[in-house]
């Protein structure tokens, strides 16, 4: 059987683009994050509490797969610029609530992104509804393969 030469390189490409818009993402979130006065990774767990809302130290933990005492370093740099605040739960003071200042994010965040935003929404305007549905298949599996990834190396 004959390897299809062009789909191989085609995936290649695809592959090499991916990697590129990962490390240039990481690029733009670090200056974001630089910015806010923050460092690029902070500024993206900002976002896992401005997507999930307010959530237990704990569970930041297990999305962001950092330590108790790195969690503990980012809420307190967090709460230092006031975009959090602990809650202590009822009958157990050692559980955390981290509960986030949406407001407060947004403000810092959102001028920082106004063009990238603006930009990105005329870049998907001038795709079909056809390619739009092809886009969003292609990122909801690649995230699924890279969640599988994730929990798979976590073991």
């Amino acid at each position: 059987m004959a390897i299809d030469t062009k789909k191989s390189d085609q995936v290649r490409q695809i592959r090499k683009l991916s990697q590129w818009y990962a490390y240039t993402s990481i690029e733009m979130h670090e200056t974001v994050g630089r910015k806010a006065g923050l460092s690029g990774t902070d500024h993206k767990y900002l976002g896992f509490l401005l997507q999930k809302g307010e959530m237990t130290a704990g569970e930041l933990g297990t999305l962001t797969g950092l330590t108790s005492g790195a969690i503990t370093g980012i809420i307190d740099r967090f709460e230092k610029k006031g975009l959090v605040k602990r809650k202590f739960t009822e009958g157990d003071r050692r559980r955390v609530i981290i509960e986030p200042d949406t407001q407060k994010i947004m403000d810092l965040l959102a001028p920082l992104y106004k063009d990238y935003r603006s930009e990105s929404e005329k870049l998907l305007a001038t795709y079909s509804a056809d390619e739009i549905k092809v886009l969003e298949s292609y990122f909801e599996k690649a995230i699924a393969i890279m969640k599988k990834t994730t929990e798979n190396l976590q073991k």
